[in-house]
């Protein structure tokens, strides 16, 4: 069955979904850090996934993304410029997340603050990106060509946590958006994602239930 194309097209459909859950993401970890009864294994297991997945991100940005953008408008050039600049201080906070102790609970002021830096500096960049990134890609960015840079990125995405954009993206995902993505998915991934996704559910709802309300929304 074939994927109907959502408005704007697939590119931002896609990276739509994916600050999507780039935003819950880093929420989640800010909040459940801040409680005592966040299991630390679970605690750890998101850090990981961030850390990764979100350097992975804007290198593909920076060094694939960006250029091809900027080749077809140069006019986008000082725009990207500036969203790089702002990948740099993430990357400054990313490394502190990594080196902040998860296991021992009486040491987790160091993880808190890390997470709060990265979720404030994550909300913050993608408020100023996507009104420079979408209309470049709509304007700029075929269904084929995003594609082919899709393939791309998830041929080179690291494993850490993979199972949690399963989880995260069926969350935060519409039923047009969350397609976009799975149609780029390698038929050998796409068996997997039944298994992902309940690896996922266990992980977040032990983090998600620590939260006052005992529920997380993105």
């Amino acid at each position: 069955m074939s994927v109907e194309t959502p408005e704007g097209g697939a590119a931002v459909a896609e990276t739509r979904l994916l600050h999507k859950m780039h935003r819950a993401a880093t929420s989640l970890l800010a909040e459940a850090a801040q409680q005592d009864t966040a299991p630390t294994t679970a605690l750890a297991e998101l850090r990981d996934f961030l850390v990764a997945a979100l350097r992975h991100h804007h290198e593909s940005e920076d060094d694939v993304l960006w250029p091809q953008l900027t080749a077809a408008d140069p006019a986008t050039a000082a725009g990207l410029a500036d969203l790089a600049a702002e990948h740099d201080a993430l990357d400054a906070a990313l490394d502190a997340l990594a080196a902040a102790p998860v296991r021992d609970a009486d040491e987790r002021t160091a993880l808190v603050d890390a997470a709060v830096a990265v979720r404030d500096l994550v909300h913050a960049h993608l408020e100023h990106e996507e009104p420079v990134l979408f209309p470049a890609l709509t304007t700029h960015m075929s269904d084929e060509a995003w594609a082919e840079f899709s393939r791309t990125v998830i041929a080179s995405a690291p494993p850490v946590g993979a199972h949690l954009n399963i989880g995260f993206f069926e969350q935060v995902d519409t039923p047009g958006e969350l397609a976009a993505v799975t149609a780029n998915l390698p038929q050998a991934a796409l068996r997997v994602v039944p298994a992902m996704r309940e690896q996922a559910k266990a992980t977040l709802n032990s983090l998600q239930a620590t939260e006052p309300e005992g529920t997380f929304t993105a």
